[in-house]
């Protein structure tokens, strides 16, 4: 299939990733309470491999796709790296932000990193989002942010304090992970963003695996045991989390970072949706405008593409 002749291909690939991710969430979340959340995000990685190895494989040996080894570069490794050590500092920050006592705004304002996917995207990459783009960012965003609230007492979060800087500073490394996976994409201006992707995903987590992984056997060996014991569940999240990032990676490698970023919280609303109706609870007036606010921000994006 060529990206050229379906130059809207990156939609799809985004709301399939967001739903991919949306499972891997809940799949990691029983793993959480039993390997921690740093556990848990390496099980993602850890049993991921084998299946982003696969995808590459199939890539290679499929007829109409199959194609040499990549020309890897030095602003490729480079980029990919920056986005893979960035994705592991924006979940320790965020493990950070939830330590604190207001930990409510750190998660909060890790949420903003579409906005900040915009800010270094164009001191980065030179790619400046149009102000009507903005503007859906800025909507998805600020509703993103209110469903990370609590329902009750939300006029009383204190906004300032060591939370809100650990999450600003979560937010601001999942975004340079959007920028740095953009950017190894754009280093391989003459391989097809499906082999780019496919690439980009392998190696990326097989880089996360041992940087985390070596953490975790220094500082937590406990986790280690607990995920390799949970072997299913970690197999699971692995899968899923596997075939998230192949949707993400590749539509880094067919549109602009802010553009996948800004689409991909579509996730917010999958997840939202999908908990509220397995516990079927009703959802607060707080939680209407937030859902709102990001759905019409998706919709606002849709118009300027």
């Amino acid at each position: 299939m060529s990206a050229a002749a379906l130059p809207w291909i990156w939609i799809p690939i985004v709301l399939w990733a967001a739903l991919a991710q949306t499972a891997r969430n809940a799949a990691q979340r029983s793993l959480v309470a039993r390997a921690g959340t740093l556990g848990a995000t390496l099980a993602r990685f850890l049993y991921g491999l084998p299946f982003a190895a696969a995808w590459v494989a199939l890539l290679h040996l499929l007829p109409g796709t199959a194609a040499p080894v990549p020309q890897f570069n030095a602003a490729w490794v480079g980029w990919l790296l920056l986005g893979a050590v960035s994705q592991l500092a924006a979940t320790a920050f965020l493990l950070a932000a939830m330590k604190q006592r207001s930990f409510v705004v750190g998660v909060a304002f890790s949420k903003t990193d579409a906005l900040q996917v915009a800010l270094f995207a164009t001191l980065f990459l030179r790619e400046l989002p149009g102000w009507a783009t903005l503007l859906a960012i800025a909507l998805a965003t600020a509703g993103v942010v209110l469903l990370s609230l609590p329902v009750k007492g939300a006029a009383k979060v204190e906004w300032t304090g060591s939370a809100a800087l650990w999450g600003l500073a979560s937010g601001a490394g999942f975004a340079m992970s959007a920028v740095g996976y953009r950017g190894a994409a754009l280093a391989l201006p003459d391989v097809s963003p499906w082999m780019s992707g496919a690439w980009g995903v392998l190696c990326a987590q097989a880089a996360q695996t041992l940087l985390l992984g070596g953490w975790l056997a220094w500082r937590s060996p406990d986790s280690l045991r607990a995920i390799a014991a949970a072997g299913r569940v970690s197999t699971a999240a692995g899968l899923m989390g596997a075939l998230a990032s192949i949707g993400w990676f590749t539509a880094f490698a067919l549109t602009t970072a802010a553009n996948v970023r800004t689409l991909g919280l579509a996730e917010v609303v999958f997840s939202y949706l999908v908990s509220h109706r397995l516990l079927r609870e009703k959802i607060a007036p707080v939680e209407r405008l937030g859902l709102a606010l990001v759905v019409a921000g998706l919709l606002a994006m849709f118009a300027t593409l």
